[in-house]
């Protein structure tokens, strides 16, 4: 079996270290810090493409033991209008799976915990700082000194990618989006809404949404404007919350009453995505996930793209005659499709800033393609009806 070192211990790499294993291979999981990540990160959705995706791995039905399903979105004006209806987030899922909600960190738990049960190795405290391709083999060097040899390296560590750096000192780095993330959960809110909606706000200066679980628990996320990105002490400064609430001004909808009942509310972070990154295998060594694709959160499809990376990778390793091909394969299989994602988060965030004409614009086309069945207009959730076939033979390399 080839030894296989995957770098980072987030999302993408542990699903990718189970789907390696799947397909014959022996990993190794190294993350950067000497602690897991508990606690780390706020809410997300994994869309059905993510579930199908953890399907191949006979994880799915774990992963939503956490949680709670979000069957429905509706989309609303700043005044409160409906534009939408209630849409099933199962409209392109080919098997009736619906979105599910969970917290980022139990999600990591859970695939971690998952690893750890089917004999994979994780070590923490493995800081990347280079590797070199030697012959038939790669040399991991870490921080602490220590130097691993493997077959070949796969890169999961994510938007600050220290492997994508080794592959092409040249290759860009994060692209900011003129937006910032900001996440809120607030514990017995009951909205008198039906639970398990997603339900999105376009407010005349910042866009906000909230999913309300059973038990009257509200997850929230907000995009507040900011063209020159902060610095990090900036972006812990607790006048946020003042300044999401005057973003709030004026728009019927609940996000100040949400916001101002809200005491547990994560710091603030940059959105940023990563479009294009041209090389992602040198050797054998490759980049997967946001080290090679990252995705604006207002996608909501992040995690979902990435773990669909670990799996087709695995597939493509497995099916290919060498090492080189299969990195040929993956790229020629996923480069089109995450470069598509990534580029409808930036539409999205374009959308969301509009002024008043260009708001009469989008919420005509954003509820014509809802009222539409799906496959007449493009729909702003096509990456969900992607589906895996792990049985399926991948030959699409070209070396």
């Amino acid at each position: 079996m080839l030894r296989t070192l995957v770098i980072g211990g987030g999302i993408a790499g542990p699903v990718t270290a189970m789907a390696l294993q799947k397909a014959g291979f022996k990993p190794t999981l190294y993350e950067a810090f000497d602690r897991t990540a508990e606690g780390v990160g706020a809410f997300m959705n994994i869309g059905a493409n993510g579930l199908d995706a953890l399907d191949c791995l006979d994880l799915a039905d774990i992963v939503r033991k956490n949680g709670f399903d979000t069957p429905v979105m509706a989309f609303y004006g700043h005044t409160g209008r409906r534009l939408t209806g209630d849409i099933p987030t199962n409209r392109l899922s080919r098997n009736g799976t619906t979105i599910h909600t969970l917290q980022r960190s139990d999600l990591y738990i859970t695939l971690r915990d998952e690893a750890v049960k089917r004999g994979i190795p994780i070590e923490y405290g493995k800081r990347l700082v280079d590797a070199t391709n030697e012959g038939d083999k790669v040399v991991a060097v870490f921080e602490d000194g220590q130097q691993v040899e493997g077959d070949l390296l796969v890169g999961a560590d994510g938007l600050h990618s220290q492997v994508r750096k080794v592959i092409d000192p040249a290759a860009p780095g994060p692209r900011y989006l003129g937006v910032l993330n900001a996440f809120g959960y607030l514990r017995g809110y009951p909205t008198g809404e039906a639970p398990g909606a997603i339900r999105m706000f376009f407010g005349r200066k910042c866009f906000f949404m909230y999913t309300e679980d059973h038990a009257s628990n509200i997850v929230w996320y907000a995009n507040p404007p900011r063209p020159t990105e902060p610095g990090a002490a900036d972006l812990r400064d607790p006048a946020w919350r003042d300044e999401l609430l005057r973003l709030f001004e004026g728009d019927r909808m609940p996000a100040a009453d949400i916001i101002r009942a809200t005491t547990d509310m994560a710091p603030l972070f940059p959105n940023r995505d990563l479009p294009t990154v041209r090389r992602w295998h040198r050797g054998r060594m490759i980049i997967i996930g946001d080290a090679a694709h990252a995705v604006s959160p207002t996608v909501g499809s992040g995690a979902s793209i990435a773990m669909e990376d670990g799996v087709v990778l695995a597939k493509c390793l497995r099916d290919a005659p060498t090492i080189a091909a299969g990195f040929a394969a993956y790229e020629a299989v996923r480069r089109d499709r995450v470069e598509a994602v990534v580029a409808q988060g930036k539409y999205n965030i374009e959308g969301n800033m509009r002024g008043p004409v260009g708001r009469t614009v989008r919420n005509f086309f954003l509820a014509r393609a809802f009222r539409k069945p799906p496959g007449k207009v493009k729909d702003p959730t096509w990456m969900q009806k992607h589906h895996i076939d792990w049985d399926a033979k991948e030959t699409r390399y070209t070396v």
